[in-house]
């Protein structure tokens, strides 16, 4: 009886063992990973900004434009090109959306996929 719990003090303090030294092990390979892609993330993450601005501006503009309804408008920009989606009132406000989306500074192209609400 006092070998068998010998043999599992024994294996309870190798599994400890082996625990403590997998946490103590040096991450310095994993810490390198990080700060390489930091750089790249940089750029990236200024590029979100812009486009999150863009996106703010469109919305902007087309939320002061009188008589346009932008309650079911959606707007996504990206690289300067600009995403609407959604429903309005009447096909009228499909092509004053997208004119007055183009007009705004910074945008390169607009795709409209606005189509006129079901009533």
């Amino acid at each position: 009886m006092k070998s068998v719990d010998f043999v599992k003090t024994l294996g309870a303090a190798v599994c400890v063992t082996v625990a403590l030294s997998a946490y103590a092990q040096d991450n310095s390979a994993q810490n390198a990973a990080p700060a390489a892609a930091a750089p790249a993330q940089a750029p990236a993450q200024s590029a979100r900004k812009v486009d999150r601005r863009l996106g703010y501006q469109v919305r902007r503009a087309l939320s002061r434009t009188q008589g346009l309804n932008v309650s079911n408008i959606s707007v996504r920009a990206r690289g300067g090109a600009v995403l609407l989606t959604g429903t309005v009132p009447n096909a009228g406000q499909i092509d004053q959306a997208g004119q007055v989306a183009k007009g705004v500074a910074g945008v390169t192209s607009v795709t409209n996929h606005l189509t006129v609400a079901q009533q």
